[in-house]
């Protein structure tokens, strides 16, 4: 590997070490919660659920009552309905969730019950506590529910709604600055003049950081000139958390974002072992962090997922995992010159006689974005790998990558 190139994996562990404390937390409806990363630690107010409840329709009943003669029903309790006490000698005719009578110890399915006229047959092989759901069997009270720097899922959300929270304290969102750079970027719905081409990153990336829960702010595109991207990257700076931006991070005479970057702060790293999306840039600029990403429409994909994404996380105040997991899977291709930097193959899972297996699109092309569009994930290639066919390989999903 060439010495100017950054491990991948050094290269993100240094970037998550960098990542800010987390901004402020703010209290908000828990129906507006899907997504945030919470600012503290609830703890269950009560027991869940609050009463020994049934865990099936039947009959409530005291064990010691049962015998050879069939027990009447003394009373129906159906969910959302407080019962009376167990008359002695009687059942209760009882509903899944319903609460359970005072002297009832067992209930018994009505699939496993006969009747006689209004009363019930109930079998003898009994025990205690059968089909009942005991008081706080799920969540004791005052337990902690969840921990701060967890991002909030449906399933944590109904949790919160169980323990009967109606707001919680959450991290503000972050504010995501965006700077596309390029004389031949054009946005969409213009006429093309010679050599100019549409502007499709900052479409990606508003995608992806939306997709992700941030706040977005547009700077535009801003013209090849280091006047221009330094006034536009202090406006940013001014208007939001932590900037990205795409393109002026490689070594041409045009590439003005680094040189910005090393002029306005510290550059902290420069050009990762990893294809595509090798010229990425990480430093400090007008006191706000900021990620150069390459020009190149998969580039800025890849390195978005990859590298911006866990660093957004972390500094939104994620402190679990931040990194996918890969799946080993065959693959169905193979690759037979090693490279010198990781690769990232857009792919998607198809399946094969034995399987699934990981296939690849024709054009990985760093200019192209078909091959984004076609894939279901990627394929990832070690460095100095070589592959035959048949043989496992790393997927990422995009599944676990965009959420």
């Amino acid at each position: 590997m060439p010495a100017t190139l950054t491990p991948l994996d050094e290269a993100l562990s240094r970037i998550l070490e960098l990542a800010p404390p987390p901004p402020d937390a703010e209290r908000i409806s828990l129906g507006d919660a899907l997504g945030r990363v919470l600012a503290e630690s609830p703890c269950a107010p009560m027991a869940i659920p609050p009463d020994d409840n049934s865990a099936v329709d039947g009959y409530a009943v005291r064990i010691a009552d049962v015998g050879d003669a069939p027990l009447p029903i003394s009373q129906r309790i159906a969910a959302g309905h407080a019962p009376t006490a167990l008359t002695p000698g009687t059942a209760a005719r009882i509903f899944t969730g319903a609460v359970i009578p005072e002297g009832a110890d067992a209930v018994i399915m009505q699939e496993d019950v006969q009747f006689n006229g209004d009363c019930v047959q109930l079998p003898r092989d009994l025990r205690t506590g059968q089909n009942i759901r005991l008081r706080g069997h799920d969540i004791p009270q005052g337990e902690t529910l969840l921990s701060h720097g967890q991002r909030l899922r449906p399933q944590e959300l109904g949790l919160l709604a169980s323990a009967g929270l109606s707001d919680i304290q959450v991290y503000r969102r972050l504010r995501v600055g965006i700077l596309t750079t390029g004389d031949e970027l054009v946005e969409p719905g213009r006429p093309l003049a010679p050599g100019q081409i549409y502007n499709t990153n900052i479409f990606t990336l508003k995608g992806l950081l939306q997709r992700l829960g941030f706040e977005t702010v547009d700077q535009g595109i801003v013209q090849d000139t280091a006047d221009a991207t330094s006034k536009a990257l202090e406006t940013l700076a001014q208007r939001s958390d932590i900037i990205i931006s795409s393109g002026g991070v490689s070594v041409g005479e045009e590439d003005h974002v680094r040189q910005a970057i090393a002029q306005h702060g510290e550059l902290a790293l420069w050009r990762i072992a990893m294809k595509p999306g090798k010229p990425l840039a990480f430093g400090h600029a007008w006191n706000r962090p900021l990620l150069g990403l390459p020009g190149n429409p998969s580039a800025v994909l890849l390195t978005f997922l990859l590298i911006a994404r866990p660093f957004l996380l972390r500094a939104q105040g994620v402190t679990g995992p931040v990194t996918p997991m890969c799946h080993r899977l065959p693959a169905n291709f193979g690759i037979e010159r090693p490279g010198l930097r990781r690769d990232f193959l857009r792919a998607r899972l198809v399946q094969g006689e034995d399987g699934l297996r990981v296939d690849i699109h024709p054009n990985q092309s760093s200019g192209a974005l078909r091959a984004a569009s076609w894939a279901e994930g990627l394929a990832v290639i070690p460095e100095g790998k070589i592959l035959q066919r048949g043989d496992l390989v790393d997927y990422l999903a995009f599944s676990e990558l965009l959420d």
